[in-house]
């Protein structure tokens, strides 16, 4: 989606990560349908608590800002991250016989709560550009995948859903507004902020490729 700027320089950081995420079973399978049910359930409701979370992120990353324009976007992209994919993972419920209840009394598997507690402490703790780094990877990556399975399609309504919603247009929408923001703010950056934001986007970028494997693995706690 970008090759120019900062964002360029940063996709090309991970590079091999998105090409392991392409090939993880865990996407291989929601094009062809052989994603085991209970592994999708799995992930439904881990992405459900770690929307909650992302959504902080998101608006810790609005308030970290010195541009109000970014403040509203963010803003505006967290209430988004509730509400949008909230009627999507709610319409996943619905398909499990999910109850809300259920989800709120789901513990974060570890993967999750790593993921999500080092999202929340760069957001609080870090400076912009790594605030941004850091919160890139859940839009971008998503974006990715959702156009290359969308090519590929699913003969599960399920998978092709869950497809659709990432792949489509309107999401793509918000993926580029964020690339362009990340080049703004970036671009005047010193080589070592510049590595410092490299890093956060590579570590989310690894938590992402993990997240799908918790999924597949159904993990939780070993004791």
């Amino acid at each position: 989606m970008s090759e120019a700027g900062f964002t360029g320089e940063l996709w090309r950081s991970i590079e091999g990560i998105y090409a392991a995420i392409l090939d993880h079973p865990f996407i291989r399978g929601l094009t062809d349908g052989s994603l085991p049910r209970d592994r999708f359930r799995h992930y439904v409701v881990q992405d459900a608590l770690y929307l909650r979370d992302y959504a902080r992120a998101l608006s810790l990353a609005g308030v970290r800002s010195p541009d109000e324009g970014a403040l509203v976007m963010f803003d505006e992209h967290a209430v988004g991250a509730i509400k949008v994919e909230r009627s999507l993972h709610e319409s996943f419920f619905r398909d499990f016989g999910i109850t809300e209840e259920e989800v709120r009394r789901t513990p974060m598997a570890p993967t999750n709560l790593a993921y999500t507690s080092y999202l929340l402490r760069v957001a609080s703790l870090g400076d912009y550009h790594e605030v941004l780094g850091a919160v890139l990877p859940c839009y971008w990556i998503y974006a990715e995948v959702g156009r290359a399975l969308l090519e590929r399609g699913s003969p599960d309504e399920l998978y092709a859903r869950w497809i659709d919603t990432y792949g489509g247009e309107e999401f793509n929408e918000l993926v580029r507004a964020v690339l362009e923001l990340t080049d703004r703010a970036c671009a005047g950056l010193n080589p070592d902020q510049r590595a410092a934001a490299t890093e956060a986007f590579v570590t989310t970028s690894r938590y992402e490729w993990m997240f799908w494997n918790m999924g597949w693995t159904l993990e939780g706690w070993p004791v």
